[in-house]
């Protein structure tokens, strides 16, 4: 069968008069790499894999190392509708050793290692992420500060939303790309947008976060503009956040695993103790959900953040939401984690997201009661009585959280456990040297 495909994608490739291929991987914090090779290369590289130097991108080998070889997956064939005159196609690939073993550190593999585990349970993991991002002009000089490209808030519609054809642009390439979208709007904040795509397993998710996220920035220059999915671009407005919808499969009774029709919440016993394993786990996972400096800028009270470990239905101040279901689409229930952002590693995010469900399972835990008040009204007291904790408050924090977290070295493995904490102790340390305008402001005269 395999074969097959990829004969089927050979042949594709000739039709469509291809020239060149881009093998696409992530490094360790979600920055796509890809190397170039001509179309009559892709069969050699189906076959025996295309040679890159592992040891240049942070995260993967030493230079003593570093010979490493990245192989296409054909399911990921596309075109890039962007580069009509070179006829580009593009393929997201698997990395491998010379041995022709997976790479340990491969982002993609950790998450494939992770959904094996799921099936070895009887579960497929399926995952809908919400990316929200901005649109931004350059500046007089061609630089990149946060000028919004309009003043358009929520749903807003066309003349005060501006980007209403750049999201069409971008849904139209999403389309060629292979993702279904389902739905484009005008976010809360000046200049936010938000483009939806089918609901689907984890791994074909990670791969259309990935493609999105090329897509968007693609289209966006075109148009003399470039998209940030930085969460918290803009001093004093919403931040831009990569709401998770989540459910298990089962695959043995070809259901739903979180559906039960006779509780309250339409929610099973498995999907209680999977919301119970994520409340208990988010704050040792929040170095991967929430992975940058800035995230925890947007990560605070106000903003409608989701700070708050606890969840709901209606309440979307709660860290785990669980949206209704429409009369006949009872089977759709999910669960929406509130908390990750768009600047995460989307294969290592849903990885650690499923490892901390998982564990909920297999512990037996059930999640306390729900907190259907508006928790952000909730002073300091009041989340006592409750019992309620909230996510880490810094970089520095959730490294410490990460650190000494079981679960999180034996989801990401012991190599990419090391070279992730790492580089998140080194990014932090280089944070807390800079002086900063606002210390400027703040000390320079008063002191």
């Amino acid at each position: 069968m395999e074969d097959e495909v990829k004969k089927q994608n050979l042949e594709r490739m000739e039709k469509e008069g291809v020239k060149f291929v881009h093998l696409q991987f992530t490094d360790i914090h979600g920055a796509i790499k890809s190397v170039t090779i001509p179309i009559h290369k892709l069969a050699e590289s189906f076959e025996k894999g295309t040679w890159f130097d592992g040891s240049s991108i942070e995260g993967f080998t030493r230079i003593c190392e570093s010979d490493m070889y990245l192989k296409p997956d054909p399911s990921t064939a596309a075109l890039l509708p962007w580069e009509p005159d070179k006829r580009v196609a593009r393929y997201i690939c698997d990395v491998f050793t010379p041995d022709g073993s997976p790479f340990e550190g491969d982002p993609r593999y950790i998450l494939k290692r992770a959904l094996a585990e799921a099936e070895r349970m009887g579960f497929k993991y399926n995952v809908g992420p919400e990316l929200e991002f901005f649109l931004f002009k350059p500046n007089s000089s061609g630089g990149t500060n946060p000028i919004v490209h309009d003043s358009a808030s929520y749903f807003d519609f066309s003349p005060r939303d501006l980007a209403d054809n750049i999201r069409s642009d971008i849904a139209d390439a999403l389309e060629v790309l292979g993702l279904e979208v389902e739905m484009s709007h005008h976010e809360v904040a000046p200049g936010q947008q938000e483009i939806d795509f089918r609901y689907d397993d984890a791994l074909t998710q990670a791969d259309r976060a990935i493609s999105f996220k090329h897509a968007a920035k693609s289209i966006a220059f075109k148009h003399g503009l470039f998209a940030s999915f930085m969460p918290k671009p803009i001093f004093g407005v919403n931040g831009s956040g990569m709401h998770v919808h989540q459910s298990l499969y089962d695959i043995k009774k070809h259901t739903n695993a979180f559906y039960d029709p006779h509780d309250n919440y339409k929610l099973s016993k498995v999907a209680k103790s999977f919301i119970a394993g994520q409340l208990k786990y988010i704050r040792q996972i929040s170095l991967v959900t929430a992975p940058t400096i800035n995230s925890y800028k947007r990560l605070v009270p106000g903003y409608e953040a989701p700070v708050y470990i606890c969840w709901a239905q209606i309440n979307r101040s709660a860290l785990i939401r669980i949206p209704k279901c429409s009369p006949g689409r009872e089977q759709a229930i999910r669960a929406e984690l509130r908390c990750p952002d768009p600047s995460c590693n989307p294969y290592l995010a849903f990885a650690v997201m499923l490892a901390a469900g998982l564990a909920g399972i297999k512990e037996g835990l059930l999640p306390p009661d729900p907190v259907e008040e508006d928790v952000y009204e909730f002073d300091s007291v009041k989340l006592h009585e409750y019992n309620i904790e909230t996510l880490p408050a810094s970089l520095g924090e959730a490294i410490a959280e990460f650190r000494r977290s079981n679960l999180a070295k034996e989801a990401v493995g012991d190599h990419f456990f090391k070279v992730y904490l790492a580089a998140k102790e080194k990014e932090y340390d280089e944070y807390r040297l800079q002086v900063t305008e606002w210390e400027i402001r703040k000390y320079l005269e008063s002191t």
